[in-house]
């Protein structure tokens, strides 16, 4: 885990990845190359271990999807730790916070109220498909 927390740190990544002695680096922001490489139907993160600067509750949902198995974050909301604990997941971090804040520091991030009455990965999906689809709309 060390390892990849160094990585996500010197080359100032969103999130780092190992499975199978593999690593992928991740730059997008926001839970967007997880929902990504979900979709992609590539399983290289099933088993795996993960650093992520940031975990919310839908970035956590997606982790548990993915099948991975231990979890470094620099900063995890309550909601994205309850969800990694309920699933068995090894989860680690450096600060929790009651949610994570928007870009813009002026309220919760959008997928944290959006998630917030989720009971499941499995439930949280199709918010999080429904706010992706959305941006992806208004940047068009």
């Amino acid at each position: 885990m060390e390892e990849i927390i160094e990585i996500l740190h010197s080359g100032n990544y969103a999130c780092v990845i190992k499975s199978n002695g593999a690593i992928r680096t991740f730059n997008n922001r926001g839970v967007s190359d997880l929902y990504n490489l979900y979709n992609s139907g590539d399983d290289f993160a099933n088993e795996g271990m993960i650093a992520d600067k940031v975990v919310g509750k839908a970035a956590a949902s997606l982790m548990v999807l993915l099948g991975l198995k231990k979890i470094y974050a620099d900063i995890i909301s309550y909601g994205a730790l309850k969800v990694l604990t309920e699933a068995g997941i090894d989860t680690s971090f450096e600060l929790k916070v009651p949610v994570i804040i928007n870009r813009t520091n002026t309220g919760s991030c959008p997928l944290e109220i959006l998630t917030e009455s989720t009971v499941s990965p499995e439930e949280a999906l199709p918010v999080i498909t429904n706010f992706i689809n959305s941006v992806k709309k208004q940047i068009k």
